[in-house]
């Protein structure tokens, strides 16, 4: 039996076209493998990223990129995290909204310098 649930990551990058690119698939494929989902699992992915973050759309990145699951048909949607004093930089947090195999506990991923956020989470 399946439960829907929510999957969450975040990266740090650098704010450039490539280093975006690169994370945000990395963190997104990694979500997906280990939580074993297929396409027809995942309802929406959303993204937050920080304000210096301006060099390319995360959900762009994820679109052109090859994460072996097809999202094409997978609502996607970005936005800005608030200005907190002290909080971390050059960082996109993802939020992905998924039926799971109700037997699996749900990995969330946290790469690149965002284990900090979650150290209970983090997986390097």
């Amino acid at each position: 039996m399946k439960k829907l649930a929510s999957i969450r990551g975040a990266v740090c990058v650098e704010n450039a076209r490539e280093s975006i690119e690169k994370w945000v698939c990395t963190m997104c494929s990694q979500i997906i493998n280990q939580n074993k989902l297929v396409s027809e699992d995942i309802v929406s992915i959303q993204f937050s990223l920080t304000d210096d973050v301006t060099a390319f759309n995360p959900a762009t990145a994820l679109r052109l990129g090859n994460i072996g699951c097809d999202i094409t048909q997978t609502s996607l949607f970005c936005c800005q995290e608030p200005k907190i004093e002290g909080s971390m930089k050059s960082c996109i947090r993802t939020m992905i909204t998924a039926y799971i195999d109700s037997s699996l506990e749900k990995k969330n991923i946290y790469l690149n310098g965002a284990e900090k956020l979650r150290s209970d989470y983090s997986t390097m």
